[in-house]
């Protein structure tokens, strides 16, 4: 899926990421609080490979990544991204040689890396995960190549941290001995886990990452989308110990274990393992995002970062994000108090989810309209928006599709039930027939929206217009519109001609 057109108030950063393992470039286009990746390349370096027997950066690992740099230098000369960060983390910062290594890449590639201490390291990464997923709680576990930094999230800000050397390079990653792994991350970890015992654990990281990606196979998980992906207690422990417990030949013939990851694999299942067991970790999160994205969210003003990367990730989604906003928030104020009434569904937020949905009543527009629902729920079920879990996920793509199919059913009912219960997907049904009504009876001019009212009661939904505007709002097509939206709600249809601006009027009691 390609990222939204460019606007004027979108900005293109780059971060160079010079980790123990890779070293990453990745092109961003900031839309405000929305984070789109727009060029992503790696090159698995292994920095810090021999980082437990010498101390040092790996020779081979240092010409790998010098050749990467200067291809990055040329990349990012060329594109003349408006914010450019470079950071380099464990392997550059524990190894005797990194000051050495820091400045070749100064003088061959022009690149002054900032060296992240190990606390800072733990901060931008409990600061991505934040970006990502605003409402997480509990610990955040960043493993990388040569290092793990876990941080504790207090109120929605990252507070105390400790950097641990757990990574698979610290821990001598050949010959893989489950035993010796186990003992050396007790070690680590035991002497904090009464300080940093949680329920919840955010995994940050690429092996953590391939990890949770194997146990959706494993379990037939419907959604192949790692952000957010939850394993309870058991299930973290069972594919943990599972992966541990392979050869390098069985993991090499499961399908969607990254090959280039295998040799780091089994050691980050045995920390993931003892880690759970230790902290008395309930469950895992996983997080697509990270240190990179720590770095640009921190880099924003106070007011891009207290906005909701859900709702406007929804609105930059569509090729007009002005519209997209203007006429989302319309929509938002005319159906949201409505909605509002009823039985939550996701308690504490449902109005997120309206407003998130509502900023997407203009996507796929450009669609071809005997397609367009099919295509829609598709895009953004898998769309790189962050700030949902995977429940909230589904919600939204069902209620995009209804806003273009509402008397239909989403495709793929089984992926849908495997991850919305009956009530939810009613309401996802409903919600996207809601916006359908608004756009319909508005010809999706914002402005007309104000001169009706939509009112939801216990047993029938009203619509109201203005008694002037009524001829023009209330069409064959707005009570068509209306009578499907009532179905969905189990309510009968009632349309009202008001002598009086909508706007003005205090509700009349409920039925």
């Amino acid at each position: 899926m390609s990222a939204p057109a460019a606007s004027d108030h979108q900005v293109d950063a780059a971060v160079l990421d010079v980790g123990s393992n890779s070293v990453r470039l990745v092109f961003y286009r900031l839309d405000g609080r929305a984070l789109w990746t727009v060029f992503n390349e790696k090159v698995l370096a292994g920095l810090g490979r021999d980082l437990a027997t010498t101390g040092r950066l790996a020779p081979q690992g240092i010409d790998v990544a010098l050749v990467a740099l200067r291809r990055f230098r040329a990349l990012i000369d060329a594109s003349r991204p408006a914010r450019v960060f470079a950071a380099a983390t464990a392997a550059v910062r524990d190894a005797s040689d990194g000051t050495a290594f820091c400045r070749r890449v100064e003088d061959e590639t022009g690149f002054c890396l900032r060296v992240l201490s190990g606390a800072e390291e733990a901060r931008f990464a409990a600061i991505g995960v934040l970006a990502g997923a605003p409402a997480s709680q509990g610990l955040v576990g960043d493993l990388g190549g040569a290092s793990l930094e876990l941080t504790r999230l207090t109120e929605g800000a990252p507070g105390d941290g400790v950097t641990l050397p757990l990574g698979p390079f610290a821990l001598g990653v050949s010959p893989f001995d489950a035993d010796r792994v186990r003992r050396a991350a007790e070690r680590e970890i035991g002497p904090i886990a009464i300080d940093y015992r949680c329920e919840i654990l955010s995994a940050v990281g690429g092996a953590w990452r391939n990890l949770a990606m194997l146990h959706m196979r494993m379990s037939g998980y419907p959604l192949n989308i790692v952000h957010q992906y939850e394993m309870n207690r058991g299930e973290a422990l069972s594919v943990s110990r599972f992966i541990s417990q392979q050869s390098r030949g069985s993991l090499e013939r499961i399908d969607g274990v990254s090959r280039r990851r295998l040799e780091g694999l089994p050691p980050a299942a045995v920390v993931l393992e003892t880690l759970v067991e230790q902290l008395n970790i309930q469950k895992v999160v996983l997080s697509a995002y990270g240190l990179r994205e720590g770095l640009l969210f921190d880099s924003m003003s106070d007011a891009q970062r207290a906005g909701d990367p859900l709702v406007e990730g929804c609105a930059a989604l569509g090729a007009r994000p002005s519209v997209a906003e203007a006429l989302g928030g319309a929509l938002e104020t005319w159906l949201g108090s409505a909605f509002a009434r009823l039985e939550p569904v996701f308690p504490e937020r449902d109005s997120i989810l309206v407003a998130a949905a509502c900023r997407l009543a203009e996507f796929g527009a450009q669609l071809h309209p005997d397609h367009r629902a099919d295509l829609v729920f598709e895009q953004v079920l898998r769309a790189p928006i962050a700030g949902m879990n995977h429940a909230e996920r589904m919600f939204l793509a069902c209620a995009a599709f209804g806003r273009h199919a509402p008397a239909a059913g989403a495709p793929n009912s089984g992926m849908v039930a495997r991850l919305l219960d009956a009530d939810r997907r009613q309401r996802a049904r409903a919600l996207g027939a809601a916006i359908r009504l608004g756009c319909d009876l508005s010809g999706r001019c914002p402005e007309l929206l104000a001169h009706a009212r939509l009112e939801i009661r216990p047993a029938t939904i009203v619509l109201e217009a203005e008694g002037t505007w009524a001829p023009v709002l209330l069409g064959e097509q707005t009570i068509k519109r209306a009578n499907t939206l009532a179905g969905l709600l189990g309510r009968e249809l009632k349309t009202r001609i008001a002598s009086e601006p909508a706007a003005s009027r205090a509700r009349e009691p409920a039925d």
